[in-house]
């Protein structure tokens, strides 16, 4: 199968005082694809523990392909302790060095993104924290694939430079208004929202920047046009990967060509509906994403 997205970075155990939940930006966003019907393929590392094999075994009961994740016999599975005393603004603990940490670069890994030359790869700001992940995205990066970058400022796993290094491989950037305001202010860029994306594309050359704002919607900034969409009501469980879950909802209407305003409101149907879920892999129905868009 060829595959149309690739995602590279963490797959994790979100820790909370009552529970743990499968996590992790990249993970949270292949794991909506797949429930899409698209073609994915993660690629990542757990540790050879029970945790790694319980990721693992969730995967594989979805029908995702796990054949690049890697197993680790030194570092554990990755882990987030989630502070969740405001369910609308959870604060994380991110484990470090953990198994995937240390993703290596691999032939194999090499011919899925030469077969996915017409499709995404999507990284996070997360996954090159350590330098062998990082070593590893740069290989990747080379290929001839759209860029999908989904930006996750994680104190004190990221810096400046780190963070220019990776927009200047992007050709679809996806941010929250937090993050636009942090990035665009290194520049003097911040007026407004519309000041500040359009700022961004033309520092790094980023044709697509698309803004989550929570409550209040999202924006789109595609072919020299800001599109908004307005926030949907619901009851929110947690915030755990309900912008990971947009993301998703995007890249799926944009690869069935969907018109833009289209992509917009799907995906902010998507993230909604995992908002009203607890954890970043809710086991939700695809039909109660329309449901959700007759909302707005």
């Amino acid at each position: 199968m060829i595959h149309q997205v690739v995602c590279f970075g963490e797959m994790l155990w979100d820790i909370m005082p009552d529970k743990e939940l499968p996590g992790g930006a990249v993970m949270n966003v292949a794991y909506n694809l797949q429930k899409l019907g698209d073609a994915v393929s993660l690629v990542s590392r757990v540790g050879k523990d029970d945790r790694g094999k319980a990721l693992l075994d969730m995967l594989a009961g979805y029908g995702l392909n796990t054949s690049l994740i890697q197993v680790d016999n030194m570092h554990e599975t990755g882990k987030v302790y989630a502070d969740m005393t405001n369910p609308h603004d959870v604060h994380y603990d991110i484990v470090y060095p953990v198994a995937w940490d240390f993703i290596s670069w691999e032939p194999a890994l090499a011919n899925l993104l030469q077969q996915t030359s017409s499709g995404y790869l999507v990284f996070g700001s997360l996954c090159s924290r350590h330098d062998i992940s990082r070593k590893t995205l740069e290989h990747a990066l080379a290929t001839d694939v759209i860029k999908v970058l989904d930006i996750n400022l994680r104190a004190p796993h990221y810096s400046q430079p780190h963070i220019e290094w990776l927009l200047q491989h992007a050709h679809i950037l996806k941010l929250n208004i937090t993050e636009l305001e942090l990035i665009s202010g290194w520049y003097g860029l911040f007026n407004d929202k519309e000041s500040a994306v359009r700022g961004l594309s033309a520092r790094f050359n980023i044709p697509a920047i698309v803004v989550t704002m929570g409550g209040d919607g999202a924006m789109l900034f595609m072919d020299d046009t800001c599109h908004y969409q307005p926030g949907i009501a619901v009851t929110v469980a947690d915030t755990i990967g309900s912008g990971d879950a947009f993301l998703a909802g995007l890249l799926h209407s944009l690869l069935h060509q969907r018109p833009t305003k289209e992509c917009l409101a799907f995906a902010n149907a998507l993230g909604a509906l995992v908002a009203s879920y607890p954890g970043g892999c809710p086991d939700y129905q695809v039909k109660e994403i329309g449901e959700m868009m007759k909302i707005v």
